[in-house]
């Protein structure tokens, strides 16, 4: 790993190791795993967009949900559920399935539509095989979820697909 300078001896730059560090149980530190730095970075993102911010631009949607599924090995689906003007009410992860697929059940994303009050959402999921193109299930779940969400007058906004750096909104991609 590279060294880097920091100032924490007040004033003196000591090469440190740019490892992450987290605090034992006996207030040692150790070097942090992949997983327990993802977890903090989820933590963070959170900071970055929480309830009642608008989600002014499609990237600012994208760049919160590369960090939210970053990571993962197997295929997760979520939604961000906003009020009618777009503002954020909260991002639930919906649906946990296998390495390249997971089950969604509509019923089950329109009670959390209700439970939330929302007027909007925006769909996404990921693939950890890092290629973001739609498969015809994606598609066709989309449809599905459209049309059930259009009973109770909640517009779906996108459906983003994480695969690592990159992305595929549904929207930009006339999908929506």
């Amino acid at each position: 790993m590279a060294d880097i300078q920091t100032g924490a001896g007040y004033g003196t730059n000591l090469p440190v190791d740019a490892s992450l560090f987290v605090r034992d149980t006996g207030g040692g530190y150790l070097a942090a795993s992949p997983e327990q730095i993802l977890q903090a970075a989820r933590k963070v993102i959170d900071l970055r967009l929480s309830r009642g911010d608008s989600l002014t631009s499609p990237s600012l949607a994208t760049d919160y949900l590369q960090a939210k599924l970053a990571g993962y090995d197997h295929e997760v689906f979520g939604a961000i559920f906003l009020d009618t003007q777009h503002r954020m009410i909260e991002y639930n992860e919906l649906f946990h399935g296998t390495l390249d697929s997971a089950s969604v059940y509509p019923r089950e994303v329109v009670k959390v539509v209700l439970h939330h009050n929302a007027g909007a959402v925006i769909f996404t999921h990921n693939h950890p095989s890092g290629v973001p193109d739609p498969s015809e299930a994606d598609k066709r779940i989309t449809q599905r979820l459209m049309e059930v969400l259009d009973l109770i007058d909640v517009r779906v906004l996108d459906h983003i697909i994480v695969a690592g750096n990159d992305t595929l909104s549904f929207a930009e991609h006339g999908l929506i």
